[in-house]
C-alpha cells in the first residue's frame, strides 16, 4: 500500500489530490487540496512532519525526508512545501523549507535548514548546502547553488501555469478511475 501510518500518525491527504500506487508516504504527511505525487516518489514523515501545499506536484523518483531532532539538531527541521510548487524528477528535499511558487529543477538536492524564499526558480542539478537561504525573485544554478539572475515577468508567469498543468494531469489520472490504494481501475 502506497500510503502508511507511522506510529499513529496517518497521512492525509486534501481534497482532490493524487497519489501514484508506486509511490509511498508515511507518516506525519499533510498533501494539500489538488497536489500530486508521481511514481516512485517517497515522502517520509516518520521521525518529524511534512507539509505540501495546494496545487503542488511532486514529479517521478523523488525524495522528501526530514531532519529528526536530537543532539546535533534539538528541534529537526520538518519539511515544508508551499503552493504552485514543482518539484521536478528526481528531486532531494531534506528538512528544508520551501516557499510558494517555485520551481525546483530535475536532480536538485535541498539540505537541511535551507529556505527556498517565494517564487524562485532552481535549476536542474543544483546542490542547495544546509542552512542556505535562497532569496525570492531569482534563478539559481550550480553545485554549490548561486544567484544566477533576477527572474523575469515571463519566467514568473510560468508558476501559476506549470502548477495548473499538473492539477489538470493528476485530474485526468483520476478521471480515470485510478483507485489510490491499489493502483487500478
Amino acid at each position: 500500500m502506497a500510503i502508511r501510518t507511522f506510529e499513529q500518525h496517518a497521512p492525509r491527504l486534501g481534497p482532490r489530490a493524487f497519489v501514484d500506487s508506486t509511490a509511498v508516504v508515511i507518516g506525519d504527511v499533510e498533501v494539500g487540496e489538488d497536489s500530486s505525487i508521481w511514481p516512485l516518489t517517497v515522502v517520509r514523515g516518520d521521525m518529524h512532519k511534512v507539509r505540501i501545499g495546494a496545487r503542488t506536484s511532486i514529479q517521478d523518483g523523488s525524495v522528501l525526508h526530514i531532519t529528526h531532532a536530537g543532539p546535533f539538531n534539538p528541534d529537526g527541521f520538518p519539511l515544508t512545501i508551499g503552493d504552485e510548487v514543482t518539484v521536478g524528477h528526481k528531486v532531494m528535499l531534506h528538512g528544508c523549507t520551501i516557499g510558494n511558487r517555485i520551481l525546483v529543477g530535475m536532480g536538485s538536492i535541498i539540505m537541511d535548514g535551507a529556505v527556498v524564499e517565494d517564487e524562485v526558480i532552481i535549476g536542474a542539478g543544483a546542490l542547495v548546502p544546509p542552512g542556505k537561504v535562497l532569496e525570492s525573485g531569482f534563478l539559481y544554478v550550480g553545485s554549490p547553488v548561486k544567484q544566477a539572475r533576477p527572474l523575469t515577468d515571463k519566467e514568473r508567469s510560468f508558476f501559476s501555469y506549470t502548477a495548473g498543468n499538473y492539477v489538470k494531469l493528476k485530474d485526468r489520472h483520476l478521471a480515470e478511475g485510478y483507485d489510490q490504494d491499489h493502483g487500478v481501475k
